[in-house]
């Protein structure tokens, strides 16, 4: 069974930061490249970050520079460093392995006022 827990949202102003957690079983996480998401109101999902196994990362270019995707191997955790943020920025955020269907956590709400 596929687990995987999204934490570390709340309500910020624009210019705040947060840091997301996403927790995962070890053989969900072991080898797997991960993704961040986020869906904000009216609007369809994107993949704002991804990270592969080896490390190595990718961003759109609406975070590029803002936000940072890191893994944690000894924790089975993915991390979402979020700086300098935007009120377009306000979704719900959800992690998943880049390579599986139908895994998505409860997400984890990000507010950002103006």
């Amino acid at each position: 069974q596929v687990q995987l827990v999204e934490s570390g949202g709340g309500l910020v102003q624009a210019g705040g930061s947060l840091r997301l957690s996403c927790a995962a079983s070890l053989s969900t996480f072991s080898g797997n490249a991960f993704g961040w998401y986020r869906q904000a109101p009216g609007k369809q999902r994107e993949l704002v970050a991804r990270i592969y196994a080896s490390g190595s990362t990718n961003y759109a270019d609406s975070v590029k520079g803002r936000f940072t995707i890191s893994r944690d191997n000894a924790k089975n955790t993915v991390y979402l460093q979020m700086n300098s943020l935007k009120p377009e920025d306000t979704a719900v955020y959800y992690c998943k392995p880049m390579a599986y269907v139908n895994v998505w956590g409860q997400g984890t709400q990000v507010t950002v006022s103006s």
